[in-house]
């Protein structure tokens, strides 16, 4: 039996827990809390360099609790940003995680988009990849690094 009685609200909760365990497998955290700062700050700040319609079509593909937070307090007016810089992002990153950051935002930034990188189709990431700056683009994983899981499933 279903914990909420509502089937399709236990699937987005198992699958957000796949994505959670996933980021802090990454970072080596044990700490769902701290890999869910992780992934709503890397989530935003790659939202923030995307233009719209690539913004709505990683959007689309996320779990319906991630996808939440991806769009937590957007405002699209403004964006994408204009900052091209690595160390940009990795400050957006920072700020963003809300909390006495405790490793290197880059490092987390990896993490979060291998973990992206798993779980959405290879061609919106590459889609994606294409829009973003050169510096920021090689953020993502290189495409032998990231093992494909089937998508057919809730994990």
């Amino acid at each position: 039996m279903s914990q909420s009685g509502l089937s399709g609200f236990d699937s987005t909760l198992q699958t957000t827990h796949v994505w959670l365990n996933d980021v802090a497998e990454e970072m080596g955290w044990l700490d769902k809390h701290r890999a869910y700062h992780a992934l709503r700050a890397v989530l935003h700040a790659l939202r923030d360099h995307l233009p719209m319609e690539q913004v709505t079509a990683l959007g689309a593909q996320l779990p319906l609790l991630v996808r939440g937070l991806y769009y937590e307090g957007w405002h699209p007016a403004g964006k994408p940003l204009k900052e091209r810089r690595r160390d940009e992002f990795a400050a957006q990153i920072a700020a963003t995680y809300g909390r006495e950051l405790d490793a290197d935002p880059e490092h987390i930034a990896r993490a979060v988009l291998r973990v992206v990188a798993r779980h959405v189709s290879a061609g919106e990431i590459e889609a994606i990849k294409r829009t973003l700056p050169r510096e920021i683009r090689a953020l993502w994983p290189s495409d032998n690094s990231v093992p494909r899981e089937p998508k057919a499933g809730v994990v």
